[in-house]
């Protein structure tokens, strides 16, 4: 069977009769049937009825169906039809645009594929079935599509689908999607062929009145859609060829673009003017994938070198940059060359001695530290003629998605940074537990760096979502002038030294954290949990640090208001656990040496607590330890705890003697960040919400493209696949192979270094 010599149709209404017929099912008929009732389908469309077969049917019968109650669909629609979902086919179909945009779709395009939540980067290794239906005349066709770059190992197959390869590659690198989560990467160059009629002109995206820009002669003007005819557009011009305003000109359809864009300068191959007599000198050091800057007008643009060359017949060395804002020309062609992909309206041609390294990368090469101290005295008079600066609050929930998600989002990487990138977006990106540092009274010797802090680092992160590179050197070039580390502008720190440095030594803020221990009372910013043995297989937060301060026999001198724990690791290279599930909540009732405390089998008020128990509970994932009169009592009379011996519990005589009937509120610390380690590169996680989904992850060397400068481009996203994880059980967890869980998850739960938690009153989204 042959799909040419069938007609096919999809059911747009549910018909009353037959029965089994269903809006989005799709079915055929035999062209040459089809012709003979031809004539009378034409005669009386809204009552003529054709015998038709369903696809997917187990049966071979035909049915009556009105034509009326389907639409005409050629060959290739119904096979990328057919692979979806019976309930997605009518949407998609009446939507078109995907549909019209996957036809165009061949192998070798780059494509973006959505799986999981996620919108991972590809090539297109296969187009067809991949299950077979010999009866039928079509099946239905997905994209092969083999994950690129970053995205490699979160697909689901190395290119085979049931036992039968289609395409290879690494193992769960490739993905078999439908059209509707396929997108390309480029879309304008991969439009299907239509005839040179209005359906053209009306795929361009171009209508009479539309504002566009036009290229005749390598130049670039601005005008009106007069007429379209063709592959030609009639266009009432703001400049004419001599530079005169007004006139007419016809121009080829693929030489307009819709929109004004860019405003300045006028030409598609833009010669941008240096902005120094010496930068010529610069361009020598600028190659593909150097981060760079260029004059547009009156103004900067940012962007990516993808292409150097001389195209056009031009004897200059030009650059095809990727702008990171759309003010651009095209997607990476001139006149139907392409030279490079990106989204449309981002590339641009410039002489490569037009561009410069752009100056929020720079690190001052000849003398930064005496450029910097410049900088820094320059700021310090604008700050004191400005009088003293505000915070910016923490970014709440609903803000999210509008300040931080994207590229160039979060903190600049920049030379072994990231420990000190990770920390500070942690604590203060959509947290203001620790705000207090940012402006309780400090030395005048130290107030430099707590301006930085405040102005350079935290208040553009909440306001803007990006903190340049250079202030985060800025930074360190002022930690190490204090002395506290000759190495803190080149090399790689733990975050805990970081924050040790930046809390006590520098701001001497208040410890964090205060330990009760034999009677004294011991003051840590951090804490580092330890066990004395390791039977644990997948234990919890909640787990560990309770195990932890059973062991060093420590008790908690009060509720903290940020709690800072390190995971327990043999070194930065080696875990004791192949993953730890996070707590969102930790409950630290138990922890805190005074106050009244729970039993833990009936809820009455503890009054002894037993460690023999408690090493019961180490290989096992309940706690109990606590209990009142009676249930310690129950529990002890097996023979095997008669030998233990329970402690008495403080308890407040207040507390006893009070008559009245009380409720015992549990003290517990919400999760607000999670800072991970893998291969000497940290990036952390963000709990933003109440909601299990409300997760993003942070990045600081995300795109490494300037990294041969020191400058990476930091990146921001949503990571909702953490939340499904979150809500499995622990025997599901359990199952869960780490190079198997999709998006980050797996550094999530198997990377951990440092979880940060606030006291309940310091979250935003309550």
């Amino acid at each position: 069977m042959t799909s040419t010599n069938y007609l096919y149709f999809i059911v747009k209404t549910k018909p009353q009769f037959p029965g089994l017929i269903h809006a989005g099912q799709i079915c055929y008929i035999k062209e040459s049937i089809y012709n003979k009732k031809q004539s009378v389908v034409e005669r009386s469309p809204s009552s003529a009825k054709l015998s038709v077969f369903r696809l997917g049917s187990i049966s071979s019968l035909d049915y009556d169906i009105e034509v009326s109650n389907m639409d005409k669909l050629s060959a290739q629609e119904a096979e990328l039809l057919l692979a979806l979902p019976e309930e997605e086919r009518l949407t998609c179909f009446r939507e078109r645009e995907a549909l019209q945009t996957a036809l165009g779709l061949t192998l070798g395009t780059p494509v973006i594929v959505e799986e999981g939540g996620a919108k991972l980067r590809g090539i297109i290794r296969y187009i067809g079935p991949i299950t077979e239906t010999p009866l039928e005349p079509i099946s239905g066709k997905f994209f092969g599509i083999e994950l690129q770059g970053e995205d490699r190992g979160n697909g689901h197959t190395d290119g085979s689908y049931r036992e039968t390869t289609f395409f290879t590659c690494e193992k769960n690198s490739g993905i078999f999607a439908t059209f509707s989560r396929v997108r390309p990467v480029v879309p304008s160059s991969l439009s299907p062929s239509v005839p040179k009629d209005s359906a053209q002109t009306e795929a361009e995206g171009l209508n009479v009145g539309d504002r566009v820009t036009y290229f005749i002669d390598d130049k670039c003007r601005h005008g009106m859609v007069l007429y379209l005819q063709g592959d030609s557009v009639k266009i009432s011009t703001d400049k004419d060829e001599s530079g005169k305003r007004g006139g007419e000109v016809e121009v080829p359809l693929h030489a307009v673009v819709k929109g004004e864009v860019p405003a300045e300068p006028e030409s598609m191959v833009v010669d941008s003017p240096p902005e120094e007599p010496d930068t010529e000198d610069l361009y020598t050091d600028l190659s593909v994938n150097s981060v760079v800057e260029v004059t547009l007008g009156d103004r900067n643009s940012y962007g990516i070198i993808r292409w150097i060359g001389t195209p056009l017949g031009r004897q200059e060395i030009m650059a095809g940059l990727e702008l990171e804002e759309d003010k651009g020309v095209s997607d990476g062609t001139i006149f139907k060359e392409r030279f490079f992909s990106c989204p449309n309206k981002r590339a641009l041609f410039v002489k490569l001695q037009s561009c410069r390294p752009d100056s929020r990368f720079q690190s001052a090469s000849a003398d930064p530290c005496k450029k910097m101290l410049k900088l820094e005295e320059t700021e310090r008079e604008t700050e004191h003629s400005a009088g003293k600066l505000d915070t910016v609050p923490p970014i709440s929930t609903e803000q999210v998605k509008h300040i931080l998600i994207g590229r160039m989002k979060g903190i600049q990487g920049h030379c072994n940074s990231c420990y000190m990138d990770a920390a500070l977006f942690s604590l203060f990106s959509c947290s203001s537990v620790l705000d207090s540092m940012l402006f309780k009274s400090t030395e005048p010797q130290d107030a430099p760096i707590q301006r930085t802090l405040l102005k350079d680092i935290v208040n553009p992160l909440r306001s803007k979502g990006f903190v340049e590179g250079r202030h985060i050197m800025k930074l360190r070039q002022q930690l190490q002038a204090h002395g506290y580390s000759h190495s803190f502008t080149t090399d790689e720190k733990d975050p805990e030294e970081f924050l040790t440095v930046i809390m006590h030594h520098i701001l001497a803020l208040d410890p964090l954290l205060k330990l009760s221990t034999g009677g004294k009372v011991q003051e840590s910013y951090c804490y580092q949990i330890f066990l004395d043995q390791n039977r644990l297989l997948l234990p919890t937060v909640q787990q560990l640090l309770e195990h932890s301060f059973h062991t060093a026999a420590l008790k908690l001198a009060e509720a903290p208001s940020c709690l800072i724990l390190q995971m327990p690791r043999f070194g930065k290279k080696f875990k004791m656990f192949d993953k730890i599930i996070p707590s969102l909540e930790l409950d630290i009732t138990d922890l805190l040496c005074e106050g009244p405390q729970q039993c833990m089998l009936c809820g009455d008020l503890a009054e002894l607590e037993c460690s023999d128990c408690f090493k019961e509970s180490l290989f096992s994932h309940t706690g109990f330890k606590i209990f009142c009169g009676k249930c310690s009592t129950q529990v002890h009379s097996h023979p095997q705890r008669r030998s233990h011996q329970p402690t008495t519990l403080d308890i407040p005589k207040a507390y006893l003697a009070s008559s009245k009937p009380h409720t015992l509120i549990r003290d517990k610390l919400e999760l607000f960040a999670v800072l991970c380690i893998e291969t000497s590169h940290y990036v952390s996680f963000i709990k933003h919400g109440p909601n299990s989904n409300d997760w993003i992850f942070f990045d600081s060397m995300a795109d490494r493209q300037g990294e041969s400068d020191g400058y990476n481009i930091p990146e921001v996203h949503a990571c909702p696949e953490v939340g499904t994880y979150l809500e499995m059980s622990i025997a599901e967890l359990a199952n869960q192979v780490p190079r198997d869980m999709k998006g980050v998850a797996k550094r999530l739960f198997c990377d951990a270094y440092m979880y940060l938690y606030q006291s309940p009153s310091m979250c935003l989204y309550r």
